[in-house]
């Protein structure tokens, strides 16, 4: 469907791309992993013809279309409801109804056979579009990735850059392209949407390419790794977690290829350098040298599973209790985030705040931190030192500070050695501590506000998203310093494989009040899948409890329901013969509007139009009316078995 032969591609003279190949197959779903800065956003961008290579090319069959998500589409702006930027994506269907609606007007004074059969193909094409369901399939997809209802109809305008972006990411998957390929989506997602994502995205008709750092998204939705490092593209035949154990195997059959190397060219130098004064070895020596310059040097293995050892210093302990929240209740307008809510977090407490967006998350660590007003009582326990991460701490970065300037302002009485031994933590060795902050990307401003934030002497953290913009080594290395952080925190975070990492509580929004699991997140989704599971059985019980109240009626009772279930029959009877006899009246006139004698006599037409158009809704109100009744008599006849 789609290949990359020989790519290269270079910025200034480095290179991004070197003699890289790649070929996507028809349903092929690849996720595209590798450090921050080694290109994937680039290479999505150069199969999507945006950027074109230095050398190489990338061809693709004549009927593959490319949908493309990126961070650019953050910026689109419309009047249009999100409903209707989200039909944009039936483009050939919309053109075909507003062909459909000028014909119809058009035979309110042209009735010629013409018009007539132009209508009738113009709708058997509309049809074949599945026309009459677009606006439902609409519906479903924006409401499947987290919108209610009611907003379908604000202006795109109105949303954030996130919720735009979701908008976005429905229009693509209402187009269906051949190749989707999705840039970080997760960013913008809350977890029921991302789990309702990876399930369209399983049974997605066409080929997926997904850029992502979330690895337990990239487990459940795509079947090939495809790691970019060093100018090439690896292709792992498996989904992140084989990736990860398939690595480790490939690392170790080459770094034990290096080794062997390395000692028989060793060997190969010292012979060269015993025998190369004597002319009788000449030839040998020559033919060693030869060999040496001829041969494929094995790489030696770079690992990037970096492991680190963070010191944090705290001036003081808090007390037991972190915060506590007496009955708390916050809202904005008629929008109720929460009521009468109660809720503690104590020293040594590592909770996750999860749940779906506009559910108050971030509304809720605001109140924790003090800044949000409330009515009810926060009250912050004794000795607590707070630092809040959120992604507006991206925008605080002073962006002439260099790296390693930053962290000296930030006040932590740390030296020199021990700040670069952090920021080497994070992936800032040697002189990249003296990049200036406005030269950064925005992972890389991540990680300096996340460092920053831990090298701080709080003992008690806030952390809004902290995993939005870092690759996944940079997530690693953070779990490793949260698992190493003696104080207490609280994360929002839609990054299961985080969670996981570091929570030791969860806790979520539902009925406006704070609830908690007291327990891994792993034990969390357990329980919650028991409690579903509950709540079916609970339903089943029911059920069966009706069943044997049906059982314990009196004679009475089922005569009664007897007579009641006669008397709607003979109702379902007459409503059926009524229903039948404006069936044969409208056949009727359906015959006399295909008369061409009434075609030249518009006011018999319309005449004839208008009682139509009665029948036809005397016909929908019968209808229900029988619906009803079968509801009715159902009920009736299963009382009575």
């Amino acid at each position: 469907m789609l290949s990359i032969n020989n790519l290269s591609y270079f910025i200034g003279g480095r290179a991004l791309y070197e003699n890289a190949s790649l070929h996507i197959k028809p349903k092929d779903k690849i996720g595209l992993v590798g450090l921050n800065g080694t290109g994937k956003s680039t290479l999505l961008k150069i199969i999507n013809g945006d950027f074109q290579p230095s050398s190489g090319e990338v061809q693709k069959a004549k009927d593959c279309t490319i949908g493309f998500l990126n961070q650019d589409l953050l910026s689109y702006q419309s009047e249009d409801s999100i409903l209707d930027v989200a039909l944009e994506a039936f483009k050939e269907t919309l053109k075909l109804q507003d062909e459909i609606d000028a014909v119809l007007k058009q035979m309110e004074t042209d009735h010629s056979d013409e018009i007539i059969n132009r209508l009738a193909k113009l709708q058997d094409r509309f049809e074949a579009n599945e026309g009459y369901t677009i606006k439902a399939r609409a519906e479903e997809v924006l409401e499947g990735i987290g919108f209610n209802t009611k907003d379908l109809s604000r202006p795109l305008k109105t949303f954030s850059g996130g919720w735009r972006m979701r908008v976005m990411l429905a229009k693509l998957l209402l187009e269906k392209p051949s190749l989707l390929m999705l840039d970080e989506p997760t960013n913008h997602l809350d977890l029921p949407s991302i789990q309702w994502v990876e399930n369209y995205l399983k049974t997605y008709e066409g080929a997926v390419i997904v850029v992502s750092h979330d690895q337990e998204f990239l487990d459940n939705c795509v079947d090939t790794i495809v790691e970019v490092s060093n100018g090439t593209l690896t292709v792992y035949s498996g989904n992140y977690s084989f990736y990860q154990e398939e690595k480790k195997d490939r690392m170790e059959i080459q770094q034990n290829a290096f080794e062997n190397q390395q000692q028989m060219i060793k060997q190969t130098e010292r012979f060269i350098e015993r025998f190369r004064a004597k002319a009788t070895k000449s030839n040998q020596v020559q033919s060693r040298i030869k060999a040496l310059d001829r041969m494929e040097r094995v790489a030696e293995v770079v690992d990037d599973n970096i492991s680190v050892n963070f010191k944090f210093r705290f001036s003081q302990k808090s007390g037991r209790d972190v915060v506590s929240l007496d009955h708390v209740s916050k809202s904005y307008g008629d929008l109720v985030i929460l009521k009468n809510s109660t809720a503690r977090i104590e020293r040594g407490d590592k909770i996750a705040l999860i749940g779906a967006n506009g559910k108050g998350k971030s509304t809720l660590l605001r109140i924790i931190d003090g800044t949000e007003p409330i009515q009810g009582k926060r009250e912050q326990g004794h000795n607590v030192i707070k630092s809040f991460y959120a992604q507006h701490q991206l925008e605080a970065l002073h962006v002439d500070n260099e790296i390693l300037q930053e962290l000296q302002q930030a006040g932590s009485g740390k030296t020199d050695t021990e700040l670069r031994n952090v920021l080497g933590c994070f992936l800032f060795s040697n002189d990249d501590v003296f990049k200036k902050i406005k030269v950064l990307s925005g992972g890389e401003k991540s990680r300096v506000a996340l460092a920053k934030t831990l090298i701080s002497e709080a003992n008690f953290l806030l952390l809004d998203e902290p995993t939005n913009h870092l690759d996944t080594q940079s997530v690693n290395i953070l779990i490793q310093a949260l698992q190493q952080y003696e104080g207490t925190f609280i994360t929002v975070s839609h990054d299961r494989h985080f969670i996981r990492g570091v929570a030791n509580k969860i806790w979520y929004i539902e009925d406006h009040q704070i609830k908690e699991y007291p327990g891994s997140y792993e034990e969390y989704v357990y329980w919650k899948s028991q409690q579903e599971e509950l709540k079916v059985q609970t339903g089943s019980d029911k059920k069966q409890k009706t069943e044997n109240k049906k059982k314990s009626y009196s004679d009475t009772e089922l005569n009664q329901a007897k007579n009641e279930l006669k008397k709607k029959e003979q109702q379902l009877a007459q409503i059926e013969e009524h229903i039948l006899k404006i069936e044969a009246s409208k056949s009727m006139m359906e015959g006399q509007m295909a008369d061409p004698e009434v075609f030249s006599d518009s006011a018999k037409l319309e005449t004839i139009n208008k009682e139509y158009q009665k029948l036809k809704e005397e016909e929908e109100r019968l209808n229900s009316q029988w619906e009803m009744l079968v509801e009715e008599i159902g009920e009736l006849q299963e009382t009575l078995k």
